[in-house]
């Protein structure tokens, strides 16, 4: 298997509860267990497609999708999409790609959406590489602007989201928030910072996470250290990886270090 690989697209149709979705994916062929991305909110598939120019991870099948309500996923019906919404959906990118067992990579979003499946199915999950997602409710810095800043008017709301995003005194806010309005549909935001916001705070997510029966990596922004539970993660087994220069994007403010990592842990 060449290290050069290319990432084939593909865009798969689906159905979850009723809801017509056409899945843009992008995956590759290899040898074991495939490393299944899921990015976090208002980023795509995109995040991870330099996989392919490391060849600590040449020969490793991969597969990654735009989740519904972002990138060039299209979903019939907005309002359906929710963190149990896009863990149907992972479940059925899944079974279309003939997948039972992978390694998982989740940031923010889809970090959680990834705790939530390997939580109900863990004997499926060889490894999780977590990459800042919820697990806690401290963690909801994004997501509880919904709660904190109501609006009537999806679209206000978002434009506002954007904005303090763009204000932000984190590594790459600008550059991230430059991009939401391209690879977001504003009627999928509620939807999905609701459940977030939910889960985080009544889900019982850190027990979820420390209780999965498989090796499991937190990864952080160094400008995130200061989150209260790394201490606790670690000394529950959970290997921690903080990146340098960044804050809550790392495949954006240093995907060199986020690569090395992850292929360590993979290893």
């Amino acid at each position: 298997m060449s290290m050069h690989e290319p990432l084939k697209k593909e865009l798969v149709v689906l159905n979850i509860g009723g809801v017509a979705l056409e899945v843009a994916t992008m995956h590759r062929p290899g040898d074991g267990p495939p490393i299944v991305f899921l990015h976090g909110f208002g980023s795509t598939k995109e995040d991870y497609a330099d996989i392919v120019h490391y060849p600590a991870l040449g020969g490793r099948p991969v597969i990654a999708y735009d989740a519904p309500g972002c990138g060039e996923t299209r979903c019939a019906d907005l309002s359906k999409v929710s963190i149990p919404f896009l863990v149907a959906t992972a479940k059925a990118v899944l079974a279309h790609f003939n997948v039972d067992r992978f390694h998982f990579v989740g940031h923010s979003m889809g970090g959680l959406t990834a705790l939530m499946l390997a939580h109900e199915s863990p004997q499926r999950v060889a490894s999780f590489i977590d990459i800042e997602g919820n697990v806690a409710p401290e963690d909801c810095f994004l997501s509880r602007q919904v709660v904190d800043y109501p609006s009537a008017d999806t679209q206000s709301f978002f434009d506002d989201f954007i904005e303090r995003n763009w204000h932000s005194p984190y590594y790459s806010s600008a550059l991230y928030a430059s991009n939401l309005r391209h690879k977001v549909r504003a009627d999928a935001v509620r939807g999905i910072f609701t459940s977030m916001v939910e889960l985080s705070d009544h889900g019982d997510l850190m027990t979820k996470f420390l209780s999965l029966p498989f090796p499991r990596m937190f990864m952080y922004g160094e400008q995130n250290a200061s989150l209260s539970y790394l201490p606790h993660i670690l000394r529950n087994g959970v290997q921690l990886a903080p990146i340098p220069h960044s804050g809550h994007f790392p495949m954006y403010s240093n995907p060199v270090c986020m690569w090395e990592r992850i292929a360590e842990f993979l290893a």
